[in-house]
């Protein structure tokens, strides 16, 4: 029997608001200059149309063609925490509105990262979160998300995450990003370039209207083979 996951919220708090940012900064989280990246431009109805089912049926490596062939968003993770045998952990996540500057969600993992009883174990090694926004997220047009991430005793040559968003089972948007080259034992900081598709009216609406119907899958390869596999649920009817 599965063990039901508990969705524990990012939403926000004294600990975790918005804040208002002065200007657009290059600098990154934890200092330095920030490695800016976008999203390569993939054609995903050219990849041969392929189930969840079918990918765990394969036996076989997980591969990026693969998951972009994916139509739906997935019911459970696609592979294990083991499967990170580069010890990525990402460690502070920031987003934030690049035309303004606004800083929207910003959180930081706990330097003691030892799961409690209140914290499902997909929440804590970092495969799972909940985020609420403000309809007015819907009518961004680009957004920056800062990541800052350690890796181990490990050379990672070539990193790649593919994130895939759904909203009632229809596929809203793929990003492609390259992380490139990560040296052993560093902390990385990186900003993903999110440039959003401008969604219909009546679409905006039914996504407010139905909260954490919003979701989506983030796929992470070294060298073209899946080790990591998060998951995300949003709503965005925050201050209603």
């Amino acid at each position: 029997m599965k063990r039901e996951k508990k969705k524990i919220s990012r939403k926000y708090s004294p600990e975790n608001r918005i804040l208002q940012s002065a200007a657009p900064s290059n600098r990154s989280l934890g200092g330095g200059m920030l490695k800016k990246l976008k999203s390569r431009r993939s054609q995903t109805e050219k990849w041969p149309v392929v189930t969840e089912d079918e990918l765990r049926a394969l036996g076989k490596e997980i591969s990026p063609d693969h998951v972009l062939g994916l139509r739906a968003v997935t019911k459970d993770y696609l592979c294990r925490l083991e499967d990170n045998i580069y010890n990525i952990d990402f460690t502070r996540f920031k987003i934030r509105d690049l035309d303004t500057g606004t800083v929207l969600f910003e959180i930081a993992k706990p330097p003691n990262s030892e799961e409690n009883e209140n914290m499902d174990l997909d929440v804590a090694a970092g495969r799972f979160v909940r985020y609420q926004f403000t309809p007015a997220f819907l009518k961004l047009r680009t957004v920056g998300a800062t990541v800052e991430f350690t890796v181990g005793d490990r050379p990672i040559n070539s990193f790649r995450m593919i994130e895939r968003h759904y909203f009632q089972g229809r596929l809203l948007k793929n990003f492609d990003f390259d992380f490139g080259f990560c040296i052993p034992n560093s902390r990385n900081t990186c900003e993903h370039i999110y440039e959003f598709p401008q969604l219909p009216d009546d679409l905006i609406r039914q996504m407010v209207a139905h909260p954490y119907e919003t979701r989506s899958d983030s796929f992470y390869f070294v060298d073209n083979k899946l080790i990591m596999h998060n998951k995300a649920d949003y709503a965005y009817n925050g201050g209603l």
